[in-house]
């Protein structure tokens, strides 16, 4: 009992934060969700509303296509780039710390940085790539300007500006890996396609999958590149959930609603956080 009380006492400070700056956020946001409130008033018990307000929104179904959207082309671009990346670099003999800080550099600048960095080289005028294109003789693009590209145009930045972590990952689940698998793939003349879809996949498929379902669950949650960048526009084709929420509570001052949104998001994302537990519990047993 006293090795209990000595172990809790010292952390019951870190308990107290944890509760006061974690959970009681979350126990509020769920009771806000059913109110009416703007933080003038008192606030009003409205059941429901909040909900079905959201459901009759427009904007509701487009937030939630968009970050869809925006999550399948992360997965897309942002899965497999790092992990190409981690197999390249786990090839070179030379040079490879200066490789690997060339890759996770972008990844300690601020994200309001790095999004406001890439608006200037999608800038359809005095822009970076607008100006490498017209040097080319290439026709230029509208970029963020266009709900055809503008999508696209924020994957691209994600990606570059988070592959850096998940590449030193992967390479650290590569360099796991027995050389002697890849000794006898040569012997059996495979080539390094058949290494990496043979050996190199299989070995590392637990961080895979893990990166994967965290990468869902990251995505799912974009906010600061759309805001700063597009501001939802053009046409709401980059209008997010997050971003919807930010709009409900403090453009709308609806917080009632933003709460309610949140909530049907924590539940989204609870499911991958259920299957991401559900995975690691299983390969640690």
């Amino acid at each position: 009992m006293r090795r209990h009380v000595t172990a809790y006492g010292f952390l019951s400070a870190a308990l107290v934060v944890f509760a006061v700056f974690s959970w009681f956020p979350i126990v509020r946001g769920v009771v806000l969700s059913f109110q009416q409130v703007n933080f003038v008033t008192s606030p009003d018990w409205v059941g429901w509303e909040n909900f079905e307000r959201l459901f009759a929104d427009p904007l509701f179904g487009v937030a939630w296509r968009n970050t869809l959207y925006f999550t399948l082309l992360a997965l897309v671009l942002g899965f497999g780039v790092p992990f190409l990346t981690a197999v390249v670099l786990n090839e070179l003999r030379h040079a490879k710390g200066y490789f690997r800080l060339l890759v996770y550099l972008p990844v300690m600048l601020p994200p309001v940085v790095t999004a406001l960095l890439w608006k200037w080289f999608y800038d359809p005028g005095p822009g970076l790539f607008n100006s490498i294109l017209r040097g080319l003789g290439l026709p230029t693009s509208q970029w963020l300007d266009s709900a055809d590209t503008s999508m696209i145009s924020l994957v691209l930045v994600i990606t570059w500006a988070n592959m850096g972590s998940a590449t030193l990952i992967y390479l650290a689940a590569l360099q796991t890996i027995p050389g002697e698998l890849y000794e006898a793939a040569d012997l059996d003349g495979a080539g390094i396609v058949k290494k990496v879809w043979h050996i190199t996949i299989p070995q590392t498929k637990f961080v895979i999958l893990m990166l994967l379902l965290l990468q869902v669950v990251a995505t799912m949650q974009i906010f600061t590149e759309p805001f700063i960048m597009t501001g939802g526009g053009p046409e709401e084709s980059t209008v997010t959930v997050l971003l919807l929420l930010y709009r409900y509570a403090f453009y709308y001052n609806d917080f009632g609603t933003a709460s309610a949104l949140s909530l049907i998001l924590f539940a989204v994302l609870g499911v991958f956080s259920f299957l991401y537990l559900k995975i690691t519990r299983k390969a640690d047993a």
